[in-house]
């Protein structure tokens, strides 16, 4: 397996990521039928406003960098270290991702476990993540790492 590093994101590389992440977000919320095209981009970017009040630098959340053996940037990661649902000793995966020109090489993997070792040495006992059911490499990515369902949503379009 690849190795992979995490370290916290510079300012510069978080003002990159927060227009990245508020795009990529509001377009999956908008797919999932959860909120409506007019003003995604502006909710995204305003939940995680609120959600990083001090940017990277906010209190019991882990705004990473991953980085490969040579130093060079290959993904990032977010974690919060307090379970939005309050559930204790539970660190919450918010976003992860390998930059597009590096994928299919494992990093995702490598990527995956330097950031649970990074929430293990926060204090965090267990990792909890949503993934979006028409993800499949990541569902199966999560799954091949040992994550198990705890909860379901499930639709139908009438």
């Amino acid at each position: 397996m690849q190795r992979v590093d995490v370290r916290p994101m510079t300012a510069g590389e978080f003002e990159e990521w927060q227009t990245e992440i508020a795009e990529a977000y509001a377009v999956e919320q908008v797919e999932a039928g959860r909120w409506g095209p007019d003003g995604a981009v502006e909710r995204a970017r305003d939940e995680n406003a609120r959600l990083l009040p001090d940017g990277p630098l906010t209190e019991r959340m882990l705004v990473l960098r991953g980085v490969d053996v040579d130093g060079a940037p290959i993904g990032r990661a977010w974690v919060g270290l307090d379970h939005p649902r309050g559930a204790p000793g539970i660190a919450f995966l918010y976003d992860i991702e390998v930059i597009a020109s590096r994928r299919g090489r494992g990093l995702g993997r490598a990527l995956l476990n330097a950031v649970e070792e990074a929430a293990r040495r926060a204090g965090a006992s267990a990792l909890e993540l949503n993934v979006f059911g028409r993800n499949t490499a990541a569902v199966g990515l999560y799954e091949s790492a040992g994550y198990v369902v705890v909860t379901q949503q499930m639709r139908k379009s009438l």
